[in-house]
């Protein structure tokens, strides 16, 4: 059997006047999208745009919840309770499915966005507030979260879907956490680096930490960020490397 993986992408993190990414160049080369909804970035025109880009493009689309961040663009850890983050996410779904019904769309999975993704990610009762945020509100849809984070092992617990994602643009500590951004060395800039490592990733299970020890992933999808500098040359290559490679490219729904 063929080896078949989800490419997705932060997407719709524009903000009014100011352009983030570039959404209209990487969607054709992806094959989910994770479209901001407003709180840590986005408005309600950029995130209809995105998700009609996405439905011309036949692409699935899922929910990118943040905190309400626009300044830190998410990336700040917020001190919210269990049930303002549960509600965060709830609302933030339910503005981003209306969008998405308006272009006969339906979400296929949320991911959260920065801090909120970090901090779930090892604190067991914030990610059970994000299960229960996505449970409650459409218990079809797939989590997208950290490969062996606490939002896999929450998800298993509350009956969803979770599909573990990993980074081509990020450094790995030896627990199996990303690399805080204000850490030098947390972006992987180098393309060919990149590469190696998604290949790595999706083929052997393994990715080298940055203290040079191998360690343990499992990925249904790759992420590569889409406010990044080289995010379309990342982007680009990556997909042509995987195809290269005879995996397939294939929403996550389609594994999980």
């Amino acid at each position: 059997m063929k080896r078949t993986i989800d490419l997705n992408c932060d997407l719709g993190e524009s903000f009014g006047a100011y352009t983030i990414g570039a959404d209209e160049q990487v969607i054709p080369m992806i094959t989910s999208a994770n479209i901001a909804c407003g709180f840590h970035a986005s408005d309600p025109l950029i995130m209809d745009k995105t998700v009609r880009l996405a439905a011309e493009a036949g692409i699935a689309i899922g929910a990118h919840p943040g905190y309400p961040d626009l300044m830190g663009f998410g990336r700040r850890n917020l001190n919210a309770s269990p049930s303002e983050v549960r509600a965060y996410i709830q609302y933030q779904i339910g503005a981003l499915a209306a969008f998405a019904k308006a272009h006969g769309m339906k979400l296929q999975h949320v991911k959260p966005h920065g801090a909120m993704y970090n901090m779930a990610g090892k604190d067991p009762v914030l990610a059970r507030a994000v299960c229960e945020a996505v449970a409650l509100t459409d218990e079809s849809l797939i989590l997208l979260g950290l490969a062996g984070s606490q939002m896999e092992t929450e998800a298993e617990k509350a009956g969803i879907r979770f599909a573990r994602e990993v980074f081509a643009d990020r450094a790995y500590e030896p627990d199996g956490s990303l690399v805080a951004r204000s850490k030098p060395g947390a972006m992987i800039t180098d393309e060919n680096e990149a590469i190696a490592r998604v290949l790595r990733m999706v083929k052997e299970g393994k990715v080298t930490a940055v203290n040079g020890e191998d360690i343990p992933v499992k990925a249904d999808s790759v992420c590569v960020h889409g406010d990044g500098a080289k995010a379309l040359a990342f982007t680009q290559k990556i997909h042509d490397a995987l195809t290269r490679e005879g995996i397939i490219l294939s929403p996550m729904g389609a594994a999980v």
